[in-house]
C-alpha cells in the first residue's frame, strides 16, 4: 500500500461544500488503494474546524457526528510520536521554513517517513518544495 502525509486542509475539503475542490476531491479517490498518515494535531485541528463550523452555523451536530464517523473508515493512520518532536524538530523546521508549528508538523512527518505531502496550503506547497519533498498531484 502506497502512503502519503495528508493535511487538515484536504480533510476539511470533504466536509464543507465552500471549500471543496477538485484537490481535495481528487486526494479522497486516493484513500483505499493508498492510506494517508497524518501527524496527532490533526485530530484536534479536525475538532477545531468541525466546532467552529457549528458555532457559525456552517454545520450541525449530527452532520458534524456524521462527518468524524466517515472519517474513521478511511484509511487514515495517525502518527503519534509527531507529539514528542513538536518541541523539538517540528519547531526547528517552523522556525527555518516559518511556517506554523501546525504546518510544521505534517512537514516534518513527510520528511522523517520519506512521504509525499497532500496540502491545499500553498505556504506549505513551498516549504515542501524547498526540502524536496513530493507534493501529490490531483
Amino acid at each position: 500500500m502506497s502512503r502519503f502525509v495528508m493535511d487538515c486542509s484536504v480533510t476539511m475539503g470533504w466536509c464543507f461544500e465552500d471549500e471543496r475542490d477538485a484537490y481535495s476531491e481528487a486526494i479522497l479517490e486516493r484513500l483505499g488503494p493508498w492510506e494517508a498518515a497524518v501527524p496527532s494535531l490533526w485530530t484536534f485541528e479536525v475538532a477545531n474546524t468541525l466546532l467552529v463550523g457549528e458555532r457559525r452555523k456552517r454545520i450541525s451536530k449530527p452532520d458534524a457526528s456524521n462527518f468524524v464517523a466517515f472519517l474513521a473508515h478511511l484509511p487514515i493512520t495517525i502518527d503519534e510520536a509527531s507529539t514528542w518532536r513538536a518541541l523539538s524538530s517540528v519547531l526547528a523546521l517552523a522556525r527555518v521554513q516559518n511556517l506554523s508549528a501546525y504546518d510544521a508538523a505534517y512537514l516534518e512527518l513527510a520528511v522523517r517517513e520519506g512521504l509525499p505531502l497532500a496540502t491545499r496550503d500553498q505556504g506549505l506547497k513551498k516549504a515542501a518544495a524547498s526540502l524536496e519533498v513530493l507534493v501529490v498531484a490531483k
